[in-house]
């Protein structure tokens, strides 16, 4: 039986400074444990090659790409982001944003793959932010609806942060259709208007969280009617996230995952899936959480018989 393809690169993981706060490691202990664990199997791993330029460009305007590249982006803008300049971090960047038009790709080809990395939500087309510096599910979009291999599509986005960089790239672009559920007191502190915003409340649990996805979700899929979903799984909604704001559970966040593959699934949409944010000092838990996303895509996968 044909295995769920899953998107991983070594490059995925590039030298940070002691204590930053961004859990770089993450990326490749996520592989390590999917592998070890069986969830997945070494030959159904796919690796990303980094984009040409010009794909980029597709989202990102020519100078702040080759400003970035080159590692002449002023001070300011490179505060803006996060993360310190360096060759490693990027090539890690450019094969990140390769591996989510790579994972869209496949889930064309599967009905469904997921990512190892992604989620750069935040990247908006002169400037990153957040931890973001290239748009990786906007870049995918844009590529896939340029090759005409799709006609519309749908980013569902449930990382806790809104999807402020994605909203602002299409809020023109009546074939891609943005919807962002987000904590609404979180950052960024200036929101955009996706083509639906889903604001919660602080201290939400998995029980009220449940309950807003699965009443947007069937509405959402049956307005759009996507050639592809583009789904942002970040497990920063957890109640132990650094930077969340909102009280899920491991139980929750599986269960919130397996029900957006298993609508868009059965309904026989096409899932590409980006792990999005997440932020722990426990670096186990934190990857654990992340491979929840993977478990249940393995299992969705499995039950149709993709």
């Amino acid at each position: 039986m044909p295995q769920l393809p899953v998107i991983y690169h070594p490059d995925y993981v590039a030298p940070l400074p002691p204590q930053h706060r961004f859990p770089m490691p993450k990326f490749g202990l996520l592989k390590e444990l999917l592998v070890n664990d069986g969830v997945v199997t070494t030959e159904q791993i796919y690796q990303p090659g980094a984009p040409p330029q010009s794909w980029i460009e597709q989202v990102h305007t020519t100078d702040y790409v080759q400003a970035y590249c080159t590692g002449t982006l002023d001070a300011k803008a490179q505060r803006r982001i996060g993360l310190p300049w360096s060759p490693n971090l990027v090539k890690r960047t450019c094969t990140a944003v390769g591996g989510t038009i790579l994972t869209a790709k496949l889930a064309l080809s599967h009905g469904l793959a997921c990512n190892t990395a992604g989620g750069t939500h935040h990247a908006f087309p002169s400037y990153g932010a957040g931890f973001c510096i290239f748009n990786d599910l906007a870049i995918a979009a844009r590529l896939l609806l340029a090759q005409n291999r799709v006609q519309r599509i749908l980013i569902f986005d449930l990382d806790v942060h809104q999807g402020d960089g994605t909203a602002w790239i299409f809020r023109d672009e009546p074939r891609v259709f943005t919807f962002s559920m987000h904590c609404e007191v979180n950052f960024p502190r200036q929101k955009q208007l996706s083509d639906l915003d889903v604001p919660l409340v602080e201290g939400m649990g998995d029980e009220d969280y449940l309950s807003k996805a699965q009443t947007y979700l069937p509405m959402v899929l049956s307005q759009v009617n996507p050639d592809l979903v583009l789904y942002d799984a970040g497990a920063d909604v957890h109640g132990r996230d650094r930077l969340g704001k909102l009280a899920l559970t491991n139980t929750g966040l599986y269960e919130r995952d397996r029900y957006v593959l298993d609508t868009c699934v059965a309904a026989g949409y096409p899932v590409a899936c980006v792990i999005g944010g997440g932020y722990d000092k426990n670096m186990p838990d934190l990857v654990y959480r992340h491979s929840l996303l993977h478990r249940a895509a393995a299992e969705v996968y499995r039950q149709y018989r993709l």
